[in-house]
C-alpha cells in the first residue's frame, strides 16, 4: 500500500490557469470566401441589402475587396468586405489596434472573431474572423451618424457569410 501511495504522489501534477473551451484552428480550412459568380464573401447584393434594411445597393468595386454603398431613408451605409486568402487573424487584429480601434473578442458561427470599433465623428466597426485559409472582414459605417449600430451590422454580415451554404 505504501508503494501505491508513492506512485500516485509521484505522478500527480497541479496545473494553473482557467479552463477554456477547445477550438479548432479554423472550422473550414478548404473553403474559399473570395469573389465568385458576382458575389462577394458568398453573399449576393440582395442579401446584403436585406440584412441592413436598405432600399438600394450599389457595388462600385469587386474583387478581394468589395465596396458597397447602400441607401436608406435615414442616410447612406458604407460597407467593405475583404477576404485575404493567406491573411492572418493576429495581423488584422494588430492593425485594428494600431488604428486606435476598441477591440472586442467574440465568436461568430463557431469562428473566433473580433469587433474593431472606431468611435468619434464618423463611427465605424469591422467584424473579422479567421476562415478558410485566411481571414475575412466586414466593415460598416453609417452616414449620417444616426443611421444605426455599425458593430451589429458588421457582425450580422460576418455571420451570414460564415453560415452560407453555397
Amino acid at each position: 500500500m505504501t508503494v501505491a501511495a508513492a506512485v500516485t504522489v509521484g505522478c500527480s501534477q497541479t496545473v494553473t490557469g482557467a479552463a477554456q473551451r477547445a477550438r479548432p484552428a479554423v472550422p473550414d480550412p478548404d473553403r474559399s470566401y473570395g469573389y465568385v459568380d458576382d458575389r462577394c464573401g458568398l453573399l449576393t447584393d440582395d442579401t446584403i441589402q436585406q440584412a441592413l434594411g436598405a432600399e438600394s445597393v450599389v457595388r462600385p468595386y469587386s474583387g478581394a475587396v468589395c465596396q458597397y454603398v447602400l441607401a436608406r431613408k435615414t442616410g447612406l451605409i458604407d460597407v467593405v468586405f475583404s477576404w485575404f486568402e493567406t491573411g492572418s487573424f493576429d495581423r488584422e487584429r494588430g492593425l485594428a489596434a494600431q488604428r486606435g480601434a476598441t477591440i472586442t473578442d467574440t465568436d461568430v458561427e463557431r469562428h473566433p472573431a473580433f469587433l474593431a470599433e472606431i468611435r468619434g465623428d464618423h463611427p465605424a466597426c469591422s467584424a473579422t474572423a479567421a476562415a478558410g485559409t485566411g481571414v475575412l472582414t466586414w466593415w460598416v459605417q453609417f452616414r449620417p451618424l444616426a443611421g444605426g449600430e455599425p458593430c451589429k451590422a458588421a457582425e450580422k454580415l460576418l455571420a451570414a457569410t460564415l453560415s452560407s451554404d453555397l
